[in-house]
């Protein structure tokens, strides 16, 4: 697998959207969960969401559900983080990272992606 590239973040508005990119340059993106996790000063690195390779499955974590979209597109080898109705909590360093697990524990732990990227910072203004 090759390199992750994030690409989307900066300055968004509490209540408004960002979008989030996540481009791979390796060849087995099809059996890979794509996934996206954050980092807030002061903070450890906290599951958001995840585009699970198998059965099309996606998983999110609490504070996001209802508001992010996680999708992947096999085709482009590129993942993707549609964020609504920011808060200012959302604020962080968003990571792209890329693993095997597909299911529902292993999926939101950090350890279980060997390949990461090198983060996007997303800041969000009232």
């Amino acid at each position: 697998q090759g390199q992750l590239v994030e690409s989307g973040g900066g300055l968004g508005q509490a209540g408004g959207s960002l979008r989030l990119s996540c481009a791979t340059s390796g060849r087995s993106f099809r059996t890979l969960t794509m996934a996206w996790f954050r980092q807030a000063p002061g903070q450890e690195r906290e599951f958001v969401a995840a585009a699970a390779w198998r059965d099309n499955v996606t998983y999110y974590a609490d504070s996001v559900k209802g508001r992010f979209t996680v999708s992947r597109d096999n085709a482009k080898n590129t993942a993707y983080l549609q964020m609504n109705s920011l808060k200012p909590e959302d604020a962080a360093v968003y990571y792209c990272a890329a693993g095997t697990s597909f299911t529902a524990v292993p999926v939101r732990i950090s350890r279980s992606y060997a390949y990461w990227g090198e983060g996007t910072q997303v800041t969000v203004s009232l």
